[in-house]
């Protein structure tokens, strides 16, 4: 759903040497975000490089306009949807389970786990797309013209594994981060926060498929940190939420765009004169 936006909606088509600058500039951006623990985006950075890209290869009339637009859009209204649903979610937990606190503690930890299975399934419609749809076009030019659900679904294989390694080589600073240094979370709110963010990033995956033909890449870590902000300030309001890293946080998605974007655009301008198109798909 998500790999054509990123493949062939933004731009027409990535050539082989598009996709090698676009990831490269992405993978280093994040590595580097990551290393310090930062709640980056991968969204940004990889859609910051493509616009780079097209901005380099197409020229500012031979990007989606009005898809970028809604891309945006997505990108500001799903972090503040997402807080909204974990302040609904949790102030209807603590309502139901007020006067039962020793079924929600034999409860809770299991509809914890259910929840970050659903979240994790949400991410990998989403991000794992995001990560891998650069490949689809010179994909099938490499694999002989096979179709294109085939090359998708052998991409979400590749996606799916580099995003388990990541995890586990630098997933634990960025947890770190969100679990410890926005706000304060027991079993319930984390329970909150994860359904939240599962269900945003989820609908933002499936229904504008249904309606465009074409799934919007948003920001899985935007649509988290949203959610975790909401269940804070329904447990301890703003006293409770860490300002401080939540401007840090913003600066980096914001720094995200316009780093991966202006380096994908000056690392294609220079290499692109030396060896000219490499596997240049029709558009």
């Amino acid at each position: 759903m998500v790999m054509k936006t990123i493949g062939r909606g933004i731009v027409p088509a990535i050539d082989l040497l598009g996709v090698l600058v676009a990831i490269s500039v992405a993978f280093s951006w994040i590595m580097f975000c990551n290393y310090f623990g930062l709640e980056i985006s991968v969204t940004h950075s990889v859609i910051g490089a493509v616009l780079g890209y097209g901005f380099a290869s197409y020229g500012l009339s031979g990007i989606n306009w009005g898809l970028v637009e809604k891309v945006i859009i997505s990108w500001i209204s799903s972090p503040f949807l997402a807080m909204i649903l974990a302040y609904l979610f949790y102030k209807l937990i603590i309502h139901a389970f007020k006067e039962n606190n020793s079924i929600a503690s034999r409860v809770m930890p299991t509809l914890l786990i259910m929840s970050l299975c659903y979240s994790a399934y949400a991410f990998g419609t989403n991000d794992i797309a995001n990560s891998t749809g650069v490949y689809v076009t010179v994909s099938e030019i490499i694999f002989g013209g096979a179709p294109e659900s085939n090359v998708m679904f052998i991409l979400a294989i590749i996606g799916c594994v580099g995003v388990a390694i990541g995890g586990l080589v630098l997933g634990a600073r960025v947890i770190g981060t969100v679990a410890f240094k926005i706000t304060k979370l027991d079993p319930i709110s984390g329970f909150a926060a994860e359904l939240s963010n599962a269900l945003v990033v989820h609908m933002f995956t499936t229904i504008p498929y249904f309606l465009f033909g074409y799934g919007i890449p948003v920001s899985t870590s935007l649509a988290g940190v949203g959610s975790v902000i909401g269940v804070g300030l329904a447990m301890y309001r703003s006293a409770g939420i860490n300002k401080r890293t939540i401007m840090r946080l913003f600066t980096a998605w914001v720094a995200s765009v316009v780093a991966t974007a202006l380096a994908s655009y000056i690392l294609y301008s220079i290499i692109f004169p030396i060896t000219g198109p490499i596997l240049k798909p029709k558009p």
